[in-house]
């Protein structure tokens, strides 16, 4: 958490309040938020912000140096990161890891772009464009499942050995899934979550494409799931949680057929399903 449709949001959310205003006076207040690029922090003094888009659960600030050179901010937001806005003269408090000064052209008001992050999980790269082919982490995400045709997410799956939700969750297989929409995605698909891949086949798992899909856009249409700590960047709550059908629900009535929910561990994750509607 976050996860896809949560990072997305933030990142339209973002975008209307930085796009098109210049980076000065970036700060570290805490060492751990930058993983790499602190060389290159100096660099972003004057930079343009000319983007602000998601990969995976990642969420891209893409500017452009006095001299042209493209830079970019890579924030992983892991459990508990948030980037807000602020009016000039915000004060940081004890969570905020990173500050950029914001300024605008023609000059209006000063704005403050802070990276706070209670848990201290998450973190910030700052990247040139060649650099990310050699982050390790970066090149091993697998495909945007929004972007995917269902029938080729079946076709990544259908050969594959692991529990599906497993599948689900590794990065490496799709981009961007976690806990919570590898089961809201399941269950709507009429799957077990510890079933194999490859005992499934092509039909099911084209469904299984097109019911995550589904899944990911009603998300993103409400703002994501806030559970604990997420907000967006105006500091809106999502509003997906409240029509979860399984994940978080053990021991509750199935919403569609009444039986009771149960709940296993798959990739060392709480799972729930419906023991009558989702089948192996």
């Amino acid at each position: 958490m976050p996860e896809l449709p949560e990072v997305e949001t933030v990142a339209r959310t973002l975008a209307p309040q930085v796009l098109g205003r210049r980076i000065s006076a970036p700060r570290i207040l805490d060492p751990k938020a930058i993983q790499a690029g602190r060389e290159l922090l100096p660099r972003l003094e004057g930079a343009r912000i000319e983007a602000v888009r998601r990969r995976a659960k990642l969420l891209l600030i893409n500017a452009a140096c006095a001299d042209n050179e493209p830079l970019s901010l890579a924030f992983h937001l892991k459990m508990t990161g948030r980037l807000f806005v602020h009016p000039a003269g915000t004060e940081s408090h004890k969570h905020t890891r990173l500050t950029f000064c914001l300024q605008s052209e023609p000059e209006d008001e000063e704005r403050l772009l802070f990276f706070d992050d209670v848990r201290r999980f998450g973190y910030c790269r700052v990247m040139r464009p060649e650099e990310f082919a050699h982050w390790s982490f970066w090149a091993a995400l697998g495909p945007e499942p929004l972007e995917t045709p269902p029938s080729a997410i079946a076709e990544r799956l259908v050969s594959r050995r692991g529990r599906i939700k497993a599948l689900l969750l590794n990065q490496e297989v799709i981009a961007g899934i976690g806990n919570i929409y590898a089961d809201e995605s399941l269950y709507k698909a009429g799957i077990r979550p510890d079933v194999q891949a490859d005992r499934l086949g092509l039909p099911r798992l084209t469904a299984l494409g097109n019911a995550l899909q589904e899944v990911l856009r009603e998300s993103i249409r409400q703002c994501g799931s806030s559970i604990r700590d997420y907000r967006d960047a105006e500091g809106n709550a999502g509003a997906f949680q409240n029509t979860f059908m399984v994940y978080g629900r053990s021991g509750e009535s199935c919403r569609v057929c009444g039986k009771k929910l149960r709940k296993c561990v798959v990739a060392g994750r709480t799972t729930v399903f419906c023991p009558g509607c989702q089948k192996a």
